[in-house]
């Protein structure tokens, strides 16, 4: 048998592998073209290395001509005696301790010869770290490709060389050793570095694909953590030729969790940036710290402060533990859906977390504590468990804000609610577990599991709060000069081993956004959650002062009529509003319908633009607008359901979407639809400063996906 590839190794030149096969399972391999016999030892020592187990064998180089070489295999113990192929075959079948047979790795060694851009030679092997471990294990637990698969995206205003894009990202690559990392195949998975490592960057010119599908397709392709390169980058758009009305381009990465962070993201993009700027190379040698530093400072800590510290705290006392919400719902829901303040909301919610101490972050923590309270039906004191993410750059390890890796991972939280106590002192005691956790963040969620092993069930749900690092920002003044204009990264949404993740960041209008990811959840929930989490994070700096209660906060929830987790509102008889109007028919009868929340200062015109835009077959229908929150919001939301009507309920299924701040009524009515029984394809919650066609793309991508 013979595979032949075109490849390129680490050196000059482009070369031609041959692998025959023969029937001892040793391969002969031929190369043809400059080979550095560097190179190839390398190669074999890398292989030696990641198969200590394999049968022994001895590898003979010979040049035949210039630009001609043959590689040859032999056993061990014949391959010394007899110097030939023909005595290897005893070597090869008797190879392991035991005469067991063992296959000779090919496989690595074709990865190894013909890795091209993402060829790699080991240098070093390191240790995992608890939290990787566990990450990975958790990714290799489920078939989805995108477990533990993260993605950034962001917009880039002027002109932007390709050639130089690809060239700034592979001098990253060189010069971070994270980029160039990847996990073994053995039981307990370590670290292997390797020397040369570019990552994959893929370009496509504007127009040819749609965004939001484009970053789908891109995140259901996953990324194998066990080859270098655990960062892809996929550019949309480009030129150096920039009209003033050209569209951005459009910029997005897609991570593994295991050996990335979105902190490390910021990082690496900030060091792009730099190499962009220089023409394509990064000035400098590779980055010290990394985490072959990290790794060895970690293994040296004494957990016994931290396994003390966990121990002690996580207790229910004499209260009732409130289940979780997620552990067996029978959900099928899948898929991700963003919200986001104004800016006027976001600052009013950090003064008012300020005044008592807190952070936003805070504030959202006390929001989802109190929701997870009311949806299990809690009476009196009770322990509300969920999960936060640490950032894992409040260490003592020198250089940890400077480091990318995989450093961020979940806490466990063990809230204690009572509806007596006021909401400041709820703040108060978030913030000082925050603190007090904050010497910790190098421990891992399976570590602390395995010193505390609770009765209880564990956390179900996931608080992200994503801060960009300190220590570096983008540089803007450098890029304006070149007539670039660039925004934050902003994460997209990860598939991690909770069925709810909430992400809150910033966006570059410093807008807070909240981002879901969630599956094996039911879709009432997901909407009911977000909807009423954003109405207490635009209420509670409106209403709530300095002695307003726990039981307060959660009357107002109660007053607006909603429901639980375990039964949601139907929607009566009584909620009945003006007809909507039609944008547009049918295409066929037993197409579904979709409802247009109207957005104040949006006129007719815009809606009847994005309709003749739309290429879906359903029904596009203009609900009235709904107001800010509250509890008019609430009966707004039933009237414009009610005015659907029979619309709803007959054809396929449905969908509501609506611009941000919006949100709410949008969850609202899908709510209440949900709660009748109707099919529904998907709510768009999210298309701030979108065109109408821009929507109608969107639109019909979202509700095309679930069809």
């Amino acid at each position: 048998m013979t595979h032949s590839r075109f490849a390129r190794l680490p050196q000059d030149g482009p070369i031609t592998v041959v692998v025959e096969l023969g029937r001892d399972s040793l391969p002969v391999v031929e190369l043809h073209g400059q080979i550095k016999t560097t190179c190839i030892e390398a190669t074999l020592d890398s292989l030696a290395v990641r198969h200590p187990d394999a049968p022994a064998w001895t590898a003979h180089l010979e040049s035949r001509e210039p630009g001609r070489h043959t590689l040859r295999f032999t056993g061990a113990a014949e391959g010394a005696a007899e110097g030939g192929a023909e005595g290897a075959a005893g070597g090869a079948a008797e190879g392991g301790a035991g005469g067991a047979r063992t296959a000779f790795p090919l496989g690595i060694l074709a990865d190894l010869l013909t890795g091209g851009a993402r060829g790699s030679l080991m240098t070093r092997r390191l240790t995992a770290t608890p939290l990787q471990r566990e990450l990975l294990a958790d990714a290799d637990a489920h078939p989805d490709p995108a477990r533990q698969v993260e993605q950034a995206a962001w917009d880039w205003h002027g002109p932007l060389d390709p050639a130089r894009f690809t060239a700034a990202w592979r001098s990253v690559c060189a010069h971070e050793s994270v980029l160039r990392t990847a996990f073994d195949d053995r039981a307990e998975p370590g670290l292997i570095v390797h020397d040369h490592a570019d990552p994959e960057v893929v370009r496509l010119p504007h127009g040819s694909a749609e965004w939001h599908t484009l970053a789908e397709a891109d995140r259901r392709r996953g990324i194998d953590p066990r080859r270098p390169a655990p960062l892809r980058i996929t550019l949309l758009g480009g030129g150096t030729a920039c009209p003033a009305d050209a569209p951005p381009s459009r910029v997005l990465l897609t991570y593994h969790h295991a050996l990335l962070d979105s902190w490390s993201i910021r990082l690496l993009v900030r060091e792009f940036y730099r190499a962009y700027l220089a023409g394509g190379e990064l000035p400098g040698g590779e980055r010290r710290p990394d985490m072959s530093d990290y790794t060895a400072w970690l293994a040296a800590q004494d957990t016994a402060a931290a396994r003390d510290f966990f121990t002690g705290e996580d207790t229910t006392g004499d209260f009732v533990a409130v289940p979780p919400l997620f552990t067996d719902t029978g959900g099928r829901a899948e898929g991700r859906s963003r919200i986001r303040l104004s800016e006027e909301e976001t600052a009013r919610l950090a003064d008012w977390a300020a005044v008592r101490g807190g952070s936003e972050f805070t504030a959202l923590q006390a929001v989802w504590t109190l929701l997870l309270y009311r949806a299990g039906r809690a009476e009196g004191p009770s322990h509300v468990r969920f999960a936060t993410t640490a950032a894992g750059r409040s260490t003592l390890f020198e250089g940890v804000e400077r480091t990318p890796g995989a450093l961020a991972g979940p806490l466990p939280q063990s809230v204690l609610v009572d509806p007596d106590a006021t909401m400041t002192r709820l703040i108060a005691t978030l913030r000082d577990r925050c603190l007090d956790q904050a010497a910790y963040e190098w421990v891992s969620a399976g570590q602390i599991h395995s010193w505390t092993r609770p009765p209880h069930p564990a956390a179900d749900t996931l608080l992200v709060f994503e801060s960009p690092p300190r220590v570096l920002a983008a540089p803007s003044t450098e890029l304006a000069a070149s007539g670039i204009e660039v925004e934050p990264p902003q994460t997209l949404g990860a598939r991690t081993a909770f069925p709810l993740t909430l992400i809150a960041h910033h966006d570059g209008a410093d807008r807070l956004v909240l981002t879901a990811s969630y599956d094996r959840v039911r879709l009432p929930e997901i909407t009911e959650l977000l909807a009423h989490a954003v109405l207490l994070l635009r209420e509670l700096p409106r209403g709530a002062g300095r002695y307003t209660t726990v039981g307060e906060v959660l009357g107002l929830l109660s007053g607006m009529g909603a429901g639980t987790a375990a039964g949601p509102v139907r929607a009566g008889p009584e909620d009945t509003g003006a007809p909507p109007s039609v944008l547009c028919h049918r295409a066929r009868a037993d197409a579904g319908t979709v409802g247009l929340v109207q957005a104040p200062g949006v006129d007719r015109a815009f809606y009847d633009q994005l309709a003749r835009a739309y290429e879906g077959p359903e029904e596009l229908l203009l609900l009235g607008p709904a107001p800010a929150g509250g509890r008019q919001a609430d009966a707004a939301a039933r009237a414009m359901y009610g005015a659907l009507g029979s619309r709803v309920r007959s054809g396929g299924g449905s969908a509501v979407a609506g611009f941000s701040g919006d949100g709410a009524a949008a969850c609202a009515i899908a709510r209440l639809a949900a709660a009748d029984g109707h099919r529904l394809l998907a709510v768009v919650l999210d298309a701030t400063g979108a065109g109408p066609e821009d929507l109608a793309r969107v639109l019909a991508s979202a509700v095309g996906h679930r069809r």
